[in-house]
């Protein structure tokens, strides 16, 4: 019997096809990964365009599809290495009224400095003064009647101010980061303000600012606003987005008291929250600053507002005068004004609180840091009320006891010496007629003077935030205290024992 024949001997396949089925493996394997290099090219290529043409989002509502064009992302610019923020590349627009120009010219006199740019802008034209070469130039607001405005406690001029960032915008000026607006009777401190303004990207939004003091303005207002007299900032890239809807947004808020609380609706609605920096001082208070001042929080003194409503914060000196004297710390070492530290003379049980180129306080018996960093209430609310429940901070009430009350030395002088490479400020005791106290202890009325020393830091707040120490030093100067203040060491700690 035969062998049953191969199956390739039944059916003789010609070679051509012979040939074809042995190379289709190979074939077959070079198409795959063509096609998979062709998917990763077009996967690449899609990313790519996705970037620069527009996103496509598909949603449904109620069963029905829509299709919605999002705009492209905008890459995040990055702020130039080159250099930090400098004095001129920072615009002021002040706020101010024709009517108090003769008057409030000499705040701004103060502080203004030659290489500044910015505009005051006025609702009506002033006569030229002598002085014009020391002040901003004056420009007239636009005109705002086309504004509705129905705030029955207001004024319209709130409509007029509000636009002041836009209009000084407008101006064209070139290598501007930052504009910053403030009233004619704000007193700023330039060099702190840039300070602050350094730590943050100019080429994203930004809005710097500060609340009230007032707990109820805050309320009847917003906590989320910036008060307009303490002074704000706004990035270049955040005043060009403003510009260019804030009059549609103006009309929107007809009945808003005033001008910082329209730019605070416009910019909810560009979607940009306020940024808090503590040093920018609206003083919505009466009566005299020295329980603010003299237990300043651990932040770059910016401005102080309300100077027409407020005590002189130096004694027996009117308001201008008492502003001469605060730049002359400021001219020294303005980085460290009004900072406050705290140490303990042991041997006769006092508390010292210093605050740098202001004043000095001397308590008898020992009180923690933490008191003495809540400030006395020197001064009373915006409605006028002895009610501490309406300030937005903690305070502490002065004392009654005749024993307890602090004897205050003002900054009377101060120089830099230069082979020290420290500054010496000399502060005289304000007299101030008191009873006797009864307490068997040392009696700080025999100090006439205090004298304290400070090596200036123009970077202190380049880093963390910290209160710098200070240590009662011996001496033989009769009725002198002697003081240094500075960096505070590995181990220094404020101890009360």
């Amino acid at each position: 019997m035969k062998n049953n024949p191969k199956v390739e001997d039944n059916f003789p396949w010609d070679q051509t096809m012979r040939n074809h089925f042995t190379t289709f493996p190979k074939f077959l394997l070079s198409s795959i990964l063509l096609i998979s290099i062709l998917c990763i090219f077009y996967t690449v290529s899609f990313s790519n365009s996705s970037n620069k043409d527009l996103n496509i989002i598909t949603a449904v509502h109620g069963g029905r599809e829509e299709v919605a064009v999002a705009p492209p992302p905008v890459p995040s610019p990055k702020p130039s290495p080159s250099s930090k923020t400098t004095l001129r590349q920072i615009v002021f627009g002040i706020a101010a009224s024709a009517r108090l120009w003769d008057h409030r010219k000499n705040y701004i006199k103060l502080w203004w400095k030659a290489q500044m740019r910015g505009v005051v802008w006025l609702d009506k034209g002033v006569k030229p003064g002598i002085d014009d070469h020391l002040l901003p130039q004056k420009m007239i607001s636009g005109d705002t009647s086309k504004f509705k405005y129905n705030n029955p406690k207001g004024h319209r001029s709130a409509i007029r101010i509000s636009r002041i960032v836009s209009e000084t915008l407008r101006l064209g000026l070139d290598d501007v980061r930052w504009f910053v607006m403030g009233d004619d009777d704000t007193f700023f401190v330039p060099d702190n303000l840039v300070r602050v303004l350094s730590k943050y990207d100019h080429n994203q939004f930004y809005y710097i600012g500060s609340s009230s003091e007032s707990h109820l303005q805050n309320i009847n207002f917003s906590y989320g606003m910036a008060y307009g007299g303490g002074g704000f900032a706004i990035s270049y890239p955040l005043a060009k987005a403003l510009a260019k809807m804030q009059d549609r947004c103006i009309q929107r808020y007809p009945g808003l008291y005033g001008s910082d609380d329209r730019i605070h609706a416009c910019m909810a609605e560009l979607g940009v929250p306020l940024t808090k920096e503590p040093g920018f001082h609206q003083y919505d208070v009466f009566g005299n600053l020295l329980g603010l001042l003299s237990a300043h929080p651990v932040a770059p003194l910016v401005s102080i507002h309300h100077l027409d409503k407020v005590e002189p914060i130096f004694p027996n000196m009117n308001r201008v005068q008492a502003l001469k004297r605060l730049n002359i710390p400021i001219n020294l070492d303005s980085a460290a004004l009004m900072q406050q530290s705290v140490c303990y003379d042991k041997t006769r049980s006092w508390t010292v609180s210093v605050s740098w180129g202001y004043t000095v306080q001397i308590y008898r018996g020992i009180f923690s840091v933490r008191e003495m960093e809540m400030p006395a209430r020197t001064f009373l609310n915006w409605y006028k009320r002895a009610d501490y429940t309406g300030f937005a901070f903690n305070t502490r009430p002065v004392t009654r006891h005749v024993c307890q009350k602090p004897f205050v030395y003002y900054l009377s002088k101060a120089s830099y010496n230069k082979v020290m490479n420290q500054t010496v400020s000399e502060h005289v005791q304000h007299q101030v007629s008191n009873p006797d106290c009864k307490w068997k202890m040392a009696d700080p009325s025999r100090i006439e003077r205090v004298e304290v020393y400070r090596k200036p830091d123009p970077n202190l707040w380049d880093k963390p935030p910290r209160r710098n120490c200070c240590r009662v030093l011996p001496t033989k100067k009769k009725g002198t205290m002697v003081i240094d203040v500075g960096v505070c060491g590995d181990d220094e700690v404020i101890e009360l024992r």
